[in-house]
């Protein structure tokens, strides 16, 4: 609003602006020229001063009588007091005129140097009069100047024809004052020179010429006034001298009465003098009047600026009222339409029943009365235009909405189709694996057993992306250390995941098991995928009792900080289904399940390298579990454990040597009738010498059995002491076994074959590792069994 009211008073207060400017500059104008019209009148009145003197200055050196020397005092006086309101009314005039700059400087010069021109006409015998009178006529002549200078500028005729007037006047007296210095001068000298005979022409014709100017600019009434002042007994003697004088010829003496021509001549002057002052008073009543009526419309002007600046103001802030009402009404609405009705919309359009909706019924329901629209003008178009968009803009979202739903049911049907073929395969796969005794085709068994698990973990993301869940029904809940070797179980390289640190006195709630496992695999998949071969994935597990922190990490290269910015928020706020989630299904399919329960899933850089990925469990996805509990738990798969004794899926099986335990491994999936989640290989089958009946044997008695049994045949008597391996490896040093050949034919050995056990201390990791946990669950096993005297076990 403050915009369209400051717009027009802006652009009416410019206007105004102009047209008070050039009146006040017409005002300033004209009150100047009154000051210099004004001081044009000083200089005259000082021209006629100065042209008294010159005469009384002339005639004091020519006849040189005492009475002269009073006349030229009282002139000189006279012509200071004209010389003082002169530049009083010169200090008044405002700096950077025209006059000042060309005329004004050499009047006041001249009439600094008065007073020497004065004292030399007092003091010096036989001074030239004509060089006093030309000293004279300078300064007469710039004062002149100055007169006639005053009319630039002048915009008003009338005005401009005055002040010439009273200049052609002040010329006239100059004019006459000439001649009165040549005739003076011919007197004396007692003929008329050639010299003499023209200065008095060029004086006679001066009159002549600016009688006529004057004549020419005087308004009728100063022409009267003329003519008032040229007649009379006066003028007529004035005339019969003046004739009289241009009656004498050139070398004939001038006879003539000086004093009655002095004086005829000076009352002439005298009245061109009055003349003058009352053209001058006329001109300044008319600059004054000027000035007045400037005034009166600078002042009217600006009345009527700040009046049309008062309508204008209000005419627009009414009309800007009317109309930032409209808009605001018009932003308040779109407002509401688009940070809470429309997405209100598109959140209920994201619900799973959003797929019977009606695009177009619900565009036209929802976008129907988005918008009031009031009036047919631009505003009006405007919220018409406003409420086409939020019709198209739910159309599109119902439609987009549609097609994810769409989609999701695709997945989810195409997803339960694959699952039951993969579900067949392991059926198929586990029967198979139950009649295999050949070592090499159980572990090629095993690859196929994994790689169906495989499968099955990417239907379960199909679901999860389908908005479905992934997990079946259970009725236990399951340890923690169960669930990470669950998920260690549907992954490809699960040999290279290693357990770190797990607590195993908590549980994952029965109904978040089958989630919980799918989320913690995905994030192993990429562990063991996006880092070297040859590295190991650390797995840690710990309860910090409102929640259980599991950490995956590996050793790859990392992420850069903006690449784990953008994972980080795709696994806060996972995206909508499209080709890029189905094309980075992984950390999706995390998201998806961090979100539904409610769990925490972050990406940090290791501390050398490689990357860490924590999930934080909530408190609601877990179960407290007591001692005996956790030691030993309900599911106990006999048949998985006894394929990961015979053999493991990563390196082919071998006949275990007596007194050497098999170290445990990962096992692949199995149908989903006896899918179950992995737990320590606690039993083994039978020996094959024993009963007929399958039985099967705690795994602690074969390696507590093996601990008395010799390393020979012929020596069962014996016992077998740790420097056994030592010495057997001593004794094959001198027999070196070559492994194969190189291309150029050199043998090639295997490295540190002949290593005596206990010469060079073994690294760490190459150290058998016996899991306290797992050797408690034998035992504890063993222990249970031996009590129960149960022969067969109860599988799931």
């Amino acid at each position: 609003m403050r915009l369209i009211v400051a717009a027009p008073l802006v652009a009416v207060m410019g206007f105004a602006g102009l047209a008070l400017t050039e009146s006040a500059r017409q005002t300033v104008r004209a009150s100047d020229l009154g000051q210099l019209a004004q001081l044009g009148a000083e200089a005259g009145g000082l021209a006629h001063r100065l042209q008294y003197e010159r005469i009384v200055a002339a005639d004091l050196l020519t006849r040189g009588a005492p009475d002269q020397q009073d006349a030229f005092a009282d002139a000189t006086t006279a012509t200071d007091a004209a010389v003082a309101g002169y530049r009083r009314q010169r200090a008044r005039v405002p700096a950077g005129t025209a006059a000042e700059q060309a005329v004004l400087p050499r009047i006041d010069a001249a009439l600094a140097n008065l007073a020497p021109l004065r004292a030399q006409v007092r003091t010096a015998e036989r001074a030239s009069v004509s060089a006093m009178t030309f000293s004279y006529r300078i300064v007469i002549a710039d004062l002149l100047g100055l007169r006639e200078s005053v009319t630039l500028g002048v915009v008003e005729p009338r005005i401009a024809d005055g002040i010439r007037a009273s200049a052609a006047l002040s010329k006239v007296a100059e004019a006459v004052g000439q001649q009165q210095v040549a005739v003076l001068r011919a007197v004396t000298a007692g003929q008329v020179t050639p010299a003499l005979q023209q200065d008095i022409t060029a004086a006679r014709t001066g009159v002549t010429e600016a009688s006529l100017a004057f004549q020419a600019l005087a308004r009728p009434a100063w022409q009267g006034w003329w003519e008032q002042a040229g007649s009379g007994e006066n003028a007529l003697r004035l005339q019969r001298l003046l004739d009289q004088v241009a009656r004498t010829a050139a070398g004939d003496r001038l006879e003539l009465d000086l004093g009655t021509w002095l004086t005829a001549t000076q009352q002439w002057a005298v009245r061109l003098a009055e003349l003058r002052l009352r053209v001058d008073g006329a001109v300044l009543d008319d600059i004054r009047a000027a000035h007045a009526d400037q005034r009166r419309r600078t002042v009217v002007e600006a009345a009527a600026a700040l009046l049309a600046l008062l309508l204008t103001a209000l005419v627009t802030w009414a009309v800007a009222r009317q109309i930032t009402r409209r808009l605001r009404r018009l932003r308040d609405a779109a407002n509401a339409v688009a940070f809470e009705r429309l997405p209100q919309v598109v959140a209920r359009l994201q619900e799973p029943d959003s797929a019977s909706v009606d695009p177009d019924d619900l565009a036209r329901r929802q976008a129907g009365d988005a918008l009031e629209v009031s009036g047919d003008d631009e505003i009006g178009e405007v919220g018409q235009a406003f409420n086409a968009v939020h019709r198209a803009a739910v159309r599109t979202a119902a439609e987009q909405a549609v097609m994810r739903a769409n989609t999701a049911e695709i997945f989810i049907h195409l997803s339960r189709r694959e699952q039951r073929l993969v579900d067949a395969v392991l059926a198929q796969v586990d029967r198979v694996e139950r009649d295999e005794t050949d070592p090499d085709r159980l572990h090629q068994l095993y690859a196929l057993d994994n790689l169906a698990t495989r499968m099955g973990r990417i239907n379960a993301s199909l679901l999860v992306l389908g908005g479905v869940g992934v997990g079946r029904v259970r009725h236990h809940d399951v340890p923690l250390p169960q669930v990470l070797q669950a998920a260690q179980s549907q992954i490809e390289h699960y040999a290279r995941i290693r357990l770190g640190l797990v607590d195993g006195d908590v549980a994952v709630a029965a109904e978040s098991v089958d989630e919980v496992v799918h989320l913690l695999a995905e994030l192993m998949e990429n562990a063991t995928g996006y880092s070297p071969p040859a590295t190991e994935a650390w797995v840690t597990g710990r309860s910090l009792g409102d929640r259980v922190i599991v950490q995956i990490s590996d050793e790859g290269v990392g992420l850069p900080p903006h690449r784990r910015q953008q994972l980080n928020d795709l696994l806060a706020q996972p995206p909508a289904i499209d080709v890029a989630t189905v094309r980075a299904m992984g950390l999706v399919v995390v998201g998806q399940l961090a979100t539904r329960l409610g769990a925490a899933v972050q990406l940090r850089s290791g501390p050398r390298r490689g990357t860490i990925a924590e999930v934080a469990l909530p408190a609601a996805l877990l179960r407290p579990l007591p001692p005996e509990e956790f030691l030993l738990t309900p599911e106990r798969p006999s048949r998985r454990a006894a394929r990961a004794t015979v053999a493991s899926p990563v390196v082919p099986a071998t006949v275990v040597p007596a007194g050497a335990r098999p170290a445990p491994q990962p096992w692949a999936g199995g149908p989903a009738a006896d899918r179950a989640l992995p737990v320590a290989p606690v039993f083994q089958p039978a020996s094959s010498a024993a009963a007929d009946a399958p039985t099967e044997e705690l795994i602690i008695f074969d390696q507590v059995n093996h601990w008395f049994q010799a390393d020979r045949p012929g020596d069962a008597a014996s016992w077998a002491g740790p420097a056994d391996d030592a010495w057997r490896t001593a004794a094959r040093a001198d027999e070196p076994r070559v492994a194969g050949t190189t291309t150029s034919g050199l043998p090639r050995r295997q490295p540190q074959e002949h290593l005596v056990p206990g010469g060079v201390p073994a690294p760490r990791q190459a150290t058998e590792h016996r899991d306290p946990a797992r050797v408690a669950t034998a035992m504890a096993a063993y222990a249970r069994g031996v009590a129960g005297r149960r022969t067969n076990l109860i599988t799931n």
